[in-house]
């Protein structure tokens, strides 16, 4: 049968060459993070920006990358996802080109936020580009499962590679390493992939933007910035914006489509996933650092060579939705990442012994966080119109922008609490556990069975028969003065 047949089978070779193009990007954009990441000391160092300072640097691309990645995921729904997904790759390309050019914080903070840009308006359009170019419901798991696979070990190349690129080289090439991948993108792109049809009659709702862009920056700039007026901002900014939609004709975002089980809950899978990724990693690079007083070369590499699992993780996440379903993947995959945090609560003062509990985790504790992040890309794209891909690719990118912004301070916070730094690091593993065993329950019947079965089957038929619902008008840890730890 058809669905049993392997996703090489179902795919032409059209198709190939476009999910070849796309899945390059998306691994070009992952390796790129871990190399500024590796990168950032000396880049400091580069430009006069202070040791306290550096911050600012994945600040200056977080706001932007979460502020804008929802309008720009509905731009791309309306005015052409291969025109969005080309403008952001070429706006990478001269950012890249203007980092590598710093000669002060100023210019480098600049690039940085261009970068930012670039990715909310390239990300959003990519998946949606990758999920509308496979049509087979368990072609497309699998496939998702891949790229979930690329970007997460692009996260571990990229680290692993990253400082001996610097070391050799200049920091500079931390940047002009994507100048060279981003123009053959834009060169292939054309040739291999089609645009999108976009709907006829619908605007864009501009209102709706203004007030969902404003509350994003403000609510993200308040968290990493630890701003209570930033923040509150924020949330009126949002609440005008839930205002807007109830009253738009055609909203940015319809309240239907969030109020959709699949959406709510999936998201809110994804954001648990790498709250809590975000939060550990923190936490144990605290551990190996301040109390086990490991170098920060070691440090890489016991979270470099588990994140190599990564790899074989989103392969086979791919394949068990497409067997078993993304309710019981994701809720599976959130226990593993949980639940491996659990022998870590044993970890002391003596090195060996606690290296030796630390990296069977990580590989366990890894596997299971690619597995969830897969089956929550699955979960929120699923029984949705081509139409609104755009849309929903940018709801899932906005998850986890959001979620690796907030995941660091709230462990940074729950750490603070307790006068030493070891119980304060188990004192937080302990609430992340218990958070994370609340959220498989809540996802476990949020998901539950309402007459529509979970199964990437399901998509394939609601793609041929759209509701009139459906058819209205989104690790290697670096020092921890900066606020992006992804896995």
């Amino acid at each position: 049968m058809a669905e049993n047949q392997s996703t090489s089978e179902q795919l032409s070779s059209a198709q190939k060459l476009a999910l070849f193009v796309l899945l390059g990007a998306q691994f070009m954009l992952s390796v790129d993070f871990s190399i500024l990441n590796v990168a950032l000391p000396r880049m400091g160092e580069g430009v006069g920006l202070e040791l306290a300072d550096l911050p600012w640097v994945a600040s200056a691309y977080a706001l932007p990358a979460a502020g804008f990645t929802l309008l720009f995921g509905r731009v791309a729904d309306l005015f052409g996802r291969r025109r969005l997904f080309l403008t952001g790759i070429a706006l990478l390309t001269v950012a890249s080109l203007l980092g590598g050019l710093a000669t002060n914080p100023v210019m480098l903070l600049g690039a940085r936020a261009l970068q930012g840009v670039a990715n909310a308006i390239a990300i959003p359009a990519a998946m949606a580009l990758l999920i509308t170019t496979v049509s087979d419901a368990r072609a497309r798991a699998r496939v998702l499962g891949l790229n979930g696979a690329l970007l997460s070990g692009g996260f571990t190349v990229g680290a692993l590679v990253g400082g001996s690129l610097v070391s050799a080289l200049d920091w500079r090439w931390a940047f002009w390493i994507n100048v060279p991948v981003a123009a053959a993108i834009l060169v292939l792109t054309p040739l291999v992939i089609k645009e999108s049809v976009r709907p006829a009659g619908v605007r864009l709702d501009v209102p709706g933007a203004v007030t969902v862009t404003a509350g994003l920056l403000a609510l993200v700039y308040g968290v990493s910035m630890q701003s209570w007026i930033g923040f509150v901002v924020g949330v009126v900014f949002i609440a005008a914006f839930w205002v807007v939609e109830m009253r738009a004709k055609a909203p940015l975002v319809s309240l239907a489509l969030l109020n959709r089980p699949n959406i709510k809950w999936g998201n809110y899978g994804g954001m648990v996933a790498f709250v809590m990724a975000s939060g550990i990693n923190f936490g144990l690079t605290l551990y190996m650092q301040d109390v086990l007083r490991l170098e920060p070369f070691t440090t890489g590499l016991v979270f470099g060579v588990p994140g190599l699992v990564a790899i074989v993780a989103g392969v086979i996440a791919g394949r068990m939705i497409g067997r078993y379903g993304y309710r019981s993947v994701l809720t599976v995959g959130l226990l593993v990442q949980g639940l491996t945090t659990v022998p870590l609560l044993l970890t002391g003062t003596s090195t060996t012994p606690s290296l030796l509990l630390v990296v069977p985790c990580l590989f366990l504790m890894y596997f299971g966080h690619v597995t969830a992040v897969v089956a929550y890309t699955v979960t929120a794209t699923s029984h949705l119109d081509d139409s609104q891909q755009g849309l929903a690719t940018g709801l899932a990118t906005l998850a986890q922008q959001i979620a690796v912004t907030i995941g660091i301070p709230i462990f940074g916070a729950l750490v603070a609490s307790r006068s030493d730094v070891l119980d304060g690091i188990h004192f937080a593993m302990q609430v992340q556990i218990v958070a994370i065993l609340v959220s498989v329950a809540l996802i476990w019947f949020g998901l539950r069975d309402r007459g529509t079965p979970d199964g990437p089957a399901t998509t394939q038929r609601q793609e041929a028969e759209p509701t009139a619902e459906a058819t209205q008008p989104a690790p290697v840890p670096v020092p921890r003065n900066v606020s992006e730890y992804p896995v």
